[in-house]
């Protein structure tokens, strides 16, 4: 069991940071979730999230089909 100190500071057992996925230097959001509770979560970085979801480009031959316009 842990104690919150008198500086309201708490440690968390390894056993319990290792479950969670948690390291040292990990940025946390902490929030209030009811009386005598406190959730702690590492946000979720959107660059992680959404990279490569995004069907983005040209369809085959179009950049040659625009370069080939191009007076030379």
């Amino acid at each position: 069991m842990s104690k919150l100190s008198s500086k309201n500071q708490i440690t968390i057992p390894v056993a319990v940071l290792r479950e969670a996925g948690l390291a040292p230097g990990d940025q946390l959001s902490v929030r209030a979730a009811g009386k005598g509770r406190v959730e702690i979560e590492r946000p979720v970085d959107a660059i992680d999230q959404y990279a490569g979801s995004f069907k983005v480009g040209y369809p085959p031959g179009y950049l040659d089909g625009l370069r080939n316009e191009w007076d030379r």
